[in-house]
C-alpha cells in the first residue's frame, strides 16, 4: 500500500488542543461552552491554513510535473530557464523543461543528440569526420579525402528547415507574439555547443539537401517527334 499524506481539518484540531487542557469544573468540554468554542475558532487556522498549505507543498509543490507556486525555486536549483531557449515560455513549458533536466542522462552518440534535437522540434542528420591514414584510407570518395588529423574532432548538424513558431491561442498574446516567426535554430545552437564533447568542434549547416535529378529520354517506339524532346530532365 502506497503512502498517502493525510489532511486534518480544524475540527482535529480542536479535539488535540482540547486533550491537552487540564481537566476540572473550570475546563468544560461541552461544545456550546465558551472555552470550546475559542478552541474550535483557534484550531481553524490550522485546519485551514496551515495544515492544507503544507498538504499543497507535499502532495503538489513537490512534485515537479505539477508545482506552479515553487516552479522558479525547483529551476533555480536545475539551472533553468535555460540561456538557450530566447522566448518567453509558458507554465506548462517550464515544467516539461524542469521534468526533462531532471530526467536528462547525457550522452556522446548521435541517437543521443539527434533526441535532444527532436525534443525541441528539429529533425536533423550529423555528419562526422575521419582523417586520412596511409595504408587504411583510399583515394577517392569522400572517405578518401586528405583530411588532417584535427578532422576526426569535427562534425556537422544539418538542421532540415527552418524553426516555425506559430500563434497558439491560449498562449501566446496579441500584440507581442507574431503569427508566424520563421527564424534560425538558436536554441539548438546553443544547447548543442553547451553539451557538445568539450574537445570537439560543431559545425552547423542550414544547406537543404541537393535535389534530384531524373533523366528522360527519346526512346524510339516510345516517344513521338514533334511531341516529346529528345532529352528532358526532372528535378525532384
Amino acid at each position: 500500500m502506497s503512502d498517502r499524506h493525510v489532511r486534518r481539518d480544524g475540527a482535529d484540531y480542536a479535539q488535540a488542543f482540547a486533550d491537552l487542557l487540564p481537566t476540572g469544573e473550570a475546563w468544560s468540554r461541552e461544545p456550546a461552552s465558551a472555552l470550546m468554542q475559542l478552541v474550535r475558532g483557534q484550531a481553524e487556522i490550522w485546519g485551514s491554513t496551515v495544515d492544507a498549505r503544507a498538504g499543497d507543498l507535499i502532495e503538489i509543490e513537490s512534485d515537479p510535473r505539477f508545482t506552479l507556486e515553487l516552479l522558479g525555486e525547483w529551476e533555480r536549483a536545475y539551472g533553468l530557464p535555460s540561456p538557450c531557449i530566447p522566448v518567453v515560455q509558458t507554465v506548462p513549458e517550464r515544467r516539461q523543461a524542469l521534468v526533462n533536466r531532471i530526467r536528462e542522462q547525457g550522452g556522446q552518440s548521435r541517437a543521443f543528440f539527434i533526441g535532444v534535437a527532436a525534443s525541441l522540434g528539429y529533425a536533423i542528420t550529423i555528419t562526422e569526420y575521419t582523417a586520412f591514414q596511409f595504408g587504411l584510407s583510399s583515394f577517392g570518395g569522400r572517405r578518401g579525402r586528405l583530411n588532417p588529423g584535427a578532422m576526426r574532432f569535427c562534425w556537422t548538424v544539418r538542421v532540415t528547415g527552418q524553426r516555425l513558431t506559430r500563434f497558439r491561442f491560449g498562449a501566446s498574446s496579441f500584440g507581442r507574439d507574431p503569427f508566424l516567426s520563421i527564424r534560425r535554430a538558436e536554441d539548438l545552437e546553443c544547447l548543442f555547443r553547451r553539451i557538445k564533447p568539450a574537445h570537439t568542434q560543431l559545425f552547423f549547416d542550414y544547406a537543404g539537401p541537393a535535389p534530384t535529378v531524373t533523366t528522360e529520354r527519346f526512346s524510339f517506339g516510345a516517344s513521338t517527334f514533334g511531341g516529346d524532346p529528345l532529352l528532358r530532365l526532372t528535378q525532384a
